[in-house]
């Protein structure tokens, strides 16, 4: 299928579709890496806290539930469902990048939510739920304990606000 402007767009593969996979592959490997190491070769479970700066500790949390631990599934079944809902996210997320992605900014910002959101999917089947290492904190007020994947996911949706703030003040200059 072919647009207006003559690009060509496909069900499954769009002008975009490029870059999104490819922040979404070194996405995934960063996560996936990370928590490797962490888990398997430097073996935080083990080691407890770790006090890095004032405000920053690295400690192993598994979060069996969904953001601030909502949803907990204690059963690898629960996990399953968790992970094939980020499945099913991403699929869509997908198609959106292939069908409808009109910038490079919702493009790379689309790579980082599907990337976090495989990368904790697999977590939850490899482990029963999502590693967690980095804990925030000042003044005795600790948030909530998150990894590269879940950065990668605000970063995502920042980028998204970006973007449709961005493509309102053009259509508003457009207006003038």
């Amino acid at each position: 299928m072919t647009t207006d402007t003559g690009e060509r767009r496909g069900w499954l593969w769009g002008p975009y579709s490029c870059l999104a996979l490819g922040v979404f592959l070194i996405t995934l490997l960063l996560d996936q890496a990370h928590k490797f190491w962490m888990l398997d070769i430097y073996n935080i479970a083990e080691r407890g806290r770790v006090y890095v700066t004032p405000f920053l500790d690295l400690v192993f949390v598994k979060n069996i539930g969904i953001s601030y631990s909502m949803f907990d599934q204690e059963s690898f079944i629960g996990q399953l469902v968790l992970a094939g809902f980020a499945v099913i996210a991403t699929l869509a997320l997908w198609i959106w990048v292939a069908r409808g992605v009109s910038s490079r900014v919702l493009a790379i910002s689309l790579g980082l939510i599907m990337g976090g959101a495989i990368g904790n999917a697999i977590d939850r089947v490899r482990i029963g739920g999502v590693a967690d290492f980095f804990s925030m904190h000042a003044f005795g007020f600790y948030w909530y304990v998150f990894n590269i994947a879940d950065v990668a996911i605000v970063a995502g949706v920042i980028g998204l606000l970006y973007d449709s703030f961005l493509a309102s003040r053009k259509d508003a200059a457009k207006s003038l």
